[in-house]
């Protein structure tokens, strides 16, 4: 008996409209702490974790942070996150396509880079209850994007695993991620990366958001029978 073919979601871009209010946080965060950032260069940063993140801010800055100013970075965004929440919304179809999946009986889990800090106003926003649906966040696995821990623990909430399931993500954090585990990628354009971009980190399709990916799921969907 193979393993159920199952639907491992991003969140942030991917299935809510929050990517530039993560980079409007990130940004005023640093500020406050006397980094200067453009926007451009923490959008390019947004769905990988924390730790890579700091990493290469480093490493652009060519000075080293301490852990204290790290902590207190990631406290800040998720304050200023938070405070921006209100603003957040569904992305056109997202709710319809999880609707669809259960409809089909083709199961999904929704696995972000995010903490359950910010995480938790997203799913609220989808009219989710993160203890009914399956939502795995940075709390719970040693590594986020692109190591792919997210994406296996997802699948194993199911009861199946990642290899030929699908990673649907906006970034090609969540294609790198979807590779290192046998997972086929389905980018997304609604976070801001470029089709080409995700196709050369691995995306096997690529759709505008989740109302377009809706309308083309027959083209990745698994046959169902009665």
């Amino acid at each position: 008996m193979t393993n159920p073919v199952a639907f491992l979601f991003d969140l942030d871009g991917t299935l809510v409209d929050s990517v530039y209010n993560h980079v409007r946080a990130w940004h005023l965060a640093l500020q406050e702490q006397g980094f200067d950032l453009s926007f451009w260069r923490i959008h390019r940063k947004i769905g990988m974790s924390g730790g890579l993140f700091t990493a290469q801010l480093e490493r652009e800055l060519g000075r080293t942070i301490d852990e204290l100013s790290k902590d207190k970075l990631r406290d800040r965004h998720a304050a200023l996150f938070r405070e921006l929440a209100g603003e957040v919304v569904p992305l056109p179809g997202a709710a319809e396509l999880l609707q669809t999946l259960t409809d089909l009986k083709l199961p999904w889990a929704i696995a972000t880079s995010g903490r359950m800090r910010t995480a938790e106003a997203n799913l609220r926003s989808l009219e989710l209850d993160p203890a009914r649906a399956t939502v795995v966040t940075r709390d719970q696995v040693k590594y986020a994007k692109p190591d792919p821990d997210l994406f296996v623990e997802a699948a194993r909430r199911l009861g199946t695993t990642t290899r030929g399931s699908y990673v649907i993500g906006d970034s090609i954090w969540d294609m790198i991620a979807a590779a290192r585990c046998g997972a086929l990628g389905i980018g997304l354009l609604s976070g801001g990366y470029g089709a080409e971009e995700l196709e050369r980190a691995g995306a096997l399709r690529v759709y505008d958001d989740p109302a377009d990916m809706l309308v083309h799921l027959d083209e990745i969907a698994p046959r169902t029978r009665d």
